[in-house]
């Protein structure tokens, strides 16, 4: 059972068809897609340093535009203690430049929640609910934020924290998966938008 399907229950089967074949991410099973974005927005210019940082640890970046080509690679892999994990990869072409918005997910079945750790090496750590929309589309949020410096990580005040709302569909008229991505600082409002559409390379 994949760890998507572990935390949604019985909600997952409310999804569009397509969007559970996309979810069903487990041991010899993974996900690649292609696509563009129709546009990618970052923050206040004032935080470009930050965004600079970001592209380091592939997490964020301050490059933004239209048309962006991208790819996804969902990976299933094992953690230390044998927990089954999804590596994100995602990529944006800006001309010949690679831009990556990484992570690494695996599920906490105590709490029931998706544990998601962002960036390479880790720098962020976050709590992810998932949920099901009116018209079958996937919504994921997160939640609680710790800093992820080496083996320590720091609790996140909310001002400082930078949370993200991702809506996913399937649009049959496209033959294609849509994605929306918001992230949000209570205080500074949207620091990093895309959204457009991708089509996948091994499933049908």
């Amino acid at each position: 059972m994949s760890i998507y399907k572990h935390v949604m229950g019985k909600d997952f089967y409310l999804l569009h068809p397509m969007l559970q074949k996309r979810y069903e991410i487990q041991k010899g099973i993974s996900f690649t897609g292609t696509g563009m974005m129709k546009r990618i927005k970052g923050g206040p210019k004032w935080l470009f340093p930050l965004f600079w940082t970001g592209a380091k640890f592939k997490l964020l970046f301050p490059e933004h535009g239209e048309n962006i080509p991208f790819k996804i690679i969902n990976t299933p892999e094992k953690g230390r203690n044998g927990e089954e994990q999804i590596h994100w990869e995602r990529t944006f072409y800006f001309g010949s430049k690679k831009r990556y918005f990484n992570a690494l997910m695996s599920l906490d079945s105590e709490r029931n929640i998706i544990k998601d750790y962002l960036g390479e090496p880790h720098l962020v750590y976050s709590d992810l609910s998932f949920a099901v929309t009116k018209d079958r589309a996937l919504k994921i949020s997160s939640k609680r934020q710790r800093l992820v410096l080496g083996r320590l990580e720091i609790p996140l005040p909310t001002l400082f924290q930078g949370l993200a709302t991702v809506t996913e569909r399937y649009v049959e008229e496209n033959d294609a998966y849509s994605i929306h991505v918001i992230v949000r600082n209570p205080l500074i409002g949207i620091l990093f938008s895309y959204e457009g559409e991708f089509t996948a390379d091994d499933i049908s």
